[in-house]
């Protein structure tokens, strides 16, 4: 195992009614700015509890945060807090709404241009304003970490973040606003969350047992109730294991003295920011195709998540790897997540402008060997075709 530090001071409200407690955890006399997505938490009644439970405090809201939050956007809600000398962050959604609110919590203290914290990944977030989540989509995990990931529209240029400025105070989950998610949300969360433990997972043994057998257990209820959800939209223990697994897929626990890999993930991003695909998408399009074309990098612990997590434990090893990426795949694919470019109306022309974007974006070689270049992701994604 390698050396690491682990420290996380993000208080979570966990379970039904617990939005109730936003009122112990944001001060009284605070000017809150509350951000939200779409208009579902409109709908859904969430954002009533969230009204309630801010009552007394001066309280200004800003909707409309993309499920790529658009750096375009997240101006504006900066300039909003600064005009009304806003002192909280609260966000209403799902990851996305998160991720643009970390930025915005950033972006209102920072006096140069705001897109050099994406150019230099929030390595010069000095400050940020506080910040809390309300979690209505289980997905990213950032309502405990300190990640964000933020789409410049205009250049189709989608970049990460990281901070310690910007990890949420408090974050409240509460499995009964994920009940009137469409399947598609559902599904993508699911796919996410799956994707965010593999990328943690499935590098090379380095002897962590505690780290492999949280991030197995985790995959194994990813599974296990992915399904369920789509099928019985309202059940609450399925819900709220999927919400407790989303956010442990991301805390950076199972991330302790173990290699990370995303490179899947960098690829996905610039396939969003070119072609606006759904992230879950582009993750469930890059993977099968990845763990194929570095199956010899991966072998010891592809081996590993072939007889742990699918119980594949016949055949030789190259079948048995075989048969874990094909069960990776079958699973997207049964919640409902295409796993080939041409599912979405791309064909080999697309792939191009996805090296050429890796190239701007990371210099340094990608995966957890460094070795997933422009030129190996255009091998990848002809694999997806």
């Amino acid at each position: 195992m390698q050396s690491f530090t682990y420290w996380n001071p993000t208080r979570i409200h966990f379970g039904k009614g617990q939005i109730a407690r936003i009122s112990d955890e944001v001060p009284a006399d605070a000017r809150v700015l509350v951000l939200y997505g779409g208009g579902s938490v409109l709908k859904n009644g969430v954002m009533d509890q969230v009204r309630t439970a801010l009552a007394g405090r001066a309280v200004f809201e800003f909707g409309g945060i993309e499920a790529n939050p658009h750096f375009e956007t997240l101006l504006n809600a900066a300039k909003l807090a600064r005009a009304e000398k806003v002192d909280f962050l609260l966000s209403v959604g799902g990851g996305s709404v998160a991720d643009g609110t970390k930025f915005v919590a950033a972006a209102a203290l920072y006096d140069g241009d705001p897109w050099d914290i994406l150019v230099e990944r929030g390595r010069n977030v000095t400050a940020a304003l506080p910040l809390g989540c309300v979690i209505t989509l289980p997905a990213t995990g950032s309502e405990m970490n300190r990640n964000a990931v933020i789409t410049r529209a205009s250049t189709q240029d989608k970049l990460p973040m990281n901070s310690v400025h910007v990890l949420p105070r408090f974050s409240v989950l509460d499995p009964e606003t994920t009940f009137s998610l469409p399947p598609r949300q559902t599904a993508n969360g699911v796919v996410d969350s799956f994707m965010h433990v593999l990328e943690q997972y499935l590098t090379y043994p380095v002897g962590a047992k505690v780290q492999d057998r949280f991030a197995e257990g985790l995959l194994l209820t990813i599974l296990e109730d992915g399904p369920v959800a789509l099928a019985e939209p309202t059940n609450y223990q399925a819900r709220a294991n999927l919400m407790w697994a989303a956010t442990m897929a991301l805390n950076d626990l199972i991330a302790c003295g173990v290699p990370g890999d995303w490179a899947t993930h960098r690829i996905g991003h610039e396939l969003t920011g070119l072609y606006g695909l759904d992230h879950a998408a582009t993750l469930a399009i890059v993977l099968p195709s990845l763990l194929t074309v570095k199956r010899a990098q991966k072998r010891g612990k592809l081996l590993q998540y072939a007889e742990r997590v699918f119980g594949i434990t016949t055949g030789d090893e190259e079948a048995r790897i075989d048969a874990a990426i094909a069960r990776t795949r079958a699973f997207f694919e049964a919640m409902g997540v295409r796993t080939r470019l041409a599912d979405y109306g791309l064909d080999a022309t697309a792939i191009p402008a996805v090296t050429e974007k890796l190239r701007q974006h990371w210099p340094v070689p990608l995966g957890e060997h460094r070795d997933v270049t422009p030129e190996a992701a255009a091998e990848i994604l002809t694999l997806a075709l």
